[in-house]
């Protein structure tokens, strides 16, 4: 069992930045493949970027390709979403989930790869 905690949203104006974080409970973080995903008012909730288990390789979706960036620190159990020059579509409430890998450092696009996900964290960006 995997318990995740979104931490770091809140109010800033377009083009200001926010780090988001997502601490881990459990003792084999590393063995996770985890990812963000968002929801903004009347929308599905969808994908916006994923990190392999060692953190190697990374997926982003196109439109926060060069002002988003997804890390991790095994050491800690957390990841971590950097989301530079905001704009009012990224407002959303931005959960974090987790999928447990056997093999390989994949990353996961699709919601229902994942089997844990946190609460969320509501992001805002004023104009």
């Amino acid at each position: 069992q995997l318990q995740l905690v979104e931490s770091g949203g809140g109010l800033v104006q377009a083009g200001g930045s926010l780090r988001l974080s997502c601490a881990a409970s459990g003792r084999t973080f590393s063995s996770y493949a985890m990812g963000w995903f968002r929801q903004a008012p009347g929308k599905e909730r969808a994908f916006v970027a994923a990190i392999s288990n060692s953190g190697g390789r990374t997926t982003y979706t196109d439109p926060v390709k060069g002002r988003c960036t997804i890390s991790r620190d095994n050491a800690k159990n957390t990841i971590y979403l950097q989301m530079n020059s905001l704009k009012p579509e990224d407002t959303a409430v931005y959960y974090c989930a987790a999928r447990q890998t056997s093999y390989g450092s994949g990353t996961y696009t699709e919601q229902n790869s994942y089997t844990y996900w946190g609460q969320g964290t509501q992001v805002t960006v004023s104009s």
